[in-house]
């Protein structure tokens, strides 16, 4: 028995050191970019108004709409933007997929009643990746400009789930004016049927479009696109397509939108980040619903981890030699293994101290002390996770308001529990991408609101 509760106690004491000192280095990085935030937002004005932005640039838009087994969402989708959207000249590119008649048959009811919309079928058998239907799309548009005489002004991304405001090309022609990159706020939508799990993607989004990226904006660092409600002037996609061979999406990449706003800042391109207010004083955003499963979160967060902080540091690198403020925010976006690794070790510790508590009651011994360090350093680590809730309540509340604040505190569990799945499902992912086994589609399937109360 004492072996044992030696042995619980030093895996106890190892693992609460190890833990506390790597949620100590993440917590004061945090607190670094909440000083940026709130230093810049001292005096900073507030989001413009639509009617404020002056006019924007003429030229048509092109709106890609990729789309693999999107059936159930790709014919509201169409419909709703285009009864909303109050611009003639833009031309939306569905890109579809020969093995999947269904969404073109349901895209097909759209394009016979309005002219602006044309489907791509891919060549390829589907799923390929997302990257590679918006390549095709950029062949189309190429075709059709070199037919017709005429040349896009920029291209506008959007997914088949995506509900799109109906001022959000008003916008975009006016950030368009000095910027080559706009990349507008990203909203998802409330699912009572998933509080808690749909719901932490709504704290989340708050977080990383209410503080994120702006405090990012603030440093001048490069954005990456969401890869909806994001425009790119037609020149700097001509432009990353003559570095990449022609086309502008890399094909084996699992975040092609990440990485695309990226290298779109390394090339010299303009980027803003843009929170305008419509005239009732709701935010030109796009609202979607998330995953709201475990099993669907999990998919794609692991996804989005193995794009962003696994394959996509060996594929991207860390950016412009020198520039600190790229090689922090690309830290930053590659932290997560490392910190899902932390947080296990966390819940080891908790596990490990909890034996050793019923142990040491057991033998009548007194539990090992933590020592004057190890108790500041607990303090500290507490009082960094106080704030760091505090502050992703602040921010759901000023986007959703009062009530899904409160739940942001629930949630935070169930969203560490979906990132500790989600890293490990990545990892295996990852390992297979380094044995040679070429990326996939690996989406879920959407839905699409009743769009009256959206």
């Amino acid at each position: 028995m004492l072996f044992v509760t030696t042995a619980i106690d030093a895996i106890a004491r190892e693992s609460v050191i190890l833990a506390s000192i790597g949620f100590l280095a993440g917590g004061l990085d945090d607190l670094a970019l909440d000083a940026v935030y709130w230093s810049g937002r001292v005096g900073r004005r507030p989001d413009p108004q639509i009617d404020d932005l002056a006019p924007g640039l003429r030229g048509t838009l092109a709106i890609f709409v990729p789309a693999w087994d999107e059936a159930a969402v790709i014919a509201p989708m169409l419909a709703t933007m285009l009864d909303r959207v109050d611009d003639d000249d833009c031309r939306v590119y569905v890109g579809t997929y020969a093995n999947d008649p269904a969404t073109i048959d349901a895209a097909a009811t759209i394009a016979e009643r309005d002219p602006r919309v044309r489907i791509v079928i891919n060549a390829r058998a589907g799923p390929t990746t997302k990257a590679d239907c918006l390549n095709c799309l950029w062949s189309a548009l190429l075709r059709e400009e070199k037919a017709e005489d005429w040349r896009a002004l920029a291209v506008i991304f959007h997914d088949a789930e995506d509900v799109v405001h109906r001022d959000e090309l008003r916008v975009h022609r006016a950030m368009l004016v000095d910027h080559d990159v706009v990349q507008l706020p990203v909203r998802p939508l409330v699912d009572p049927r998933s509080p808690l799990v749909a719901g932490h993607y709504i704290d989340e989004f708050a977080e990383a479009h209410e503080f994120r990226l702006v405090a990012r904006g603030m440093l001048g660092a490069p954005l990456p696109l969401a890869g909806v409600g994001c425009a790119i002037g037609r020149d700097l996609l001509d432009r990353i397509a003559a570095r990449r061979g022609g086309e502008p999406f890399d094909a084996d990449s699992l975040t092609e939108d990440y990485e695309l706003g990226l290298m779109s800042a390394t090339l010299g391109g303009r980027q803003v980040f843009a929170r305008v207010r419509d005239a009732a004083g709701e935010l030109v955003a796009v609202a979607e619903y998330f995953p709201s499963t475990i099993q669907t979160a999990v998919r794609q967060k692991a996804r989005w981890m193995v794009g962003i902080a696994l394959d996509g540091w060996d594929r991207i690198g860390w950016g412009r030699a020198g520039d600190w403020r790229d090689h922090w925010m690309r830290m930053r976006d590659r932290r997560a293994p490392l910190a899902m690794l932390l947080l296990f070790i966390a819940y080891v510790a908790l596990v490990a101290w909890g034996a050793s508590l019923g142990l040491h009651a057991l033998t009548h011994t007194p539990m090992p002390a933590l020592g004057a360090t190890m108790a500041t350093l607990l303090k500290i680590n507490g009082a960094l996770l106080v704030w760091r809730l505090a502050m992703r309540a602040w921010f759901t509340g000023r986007a959703y308001g009062p009530w899904q604040a409160a739940l942001s505190l629930p949630r935070a569990l169930v969203g560490n529990y979906i990132a500790l799945l989600a890293a490990r499902r990545a990892l295996w992912r990852y390992i297979g991408a380094l044995r040679g086994r070429r990326p996939a589609w690996d989406k879920t399937a959407h839905r699409f609101p009743d769009v009256a109360k959206t």
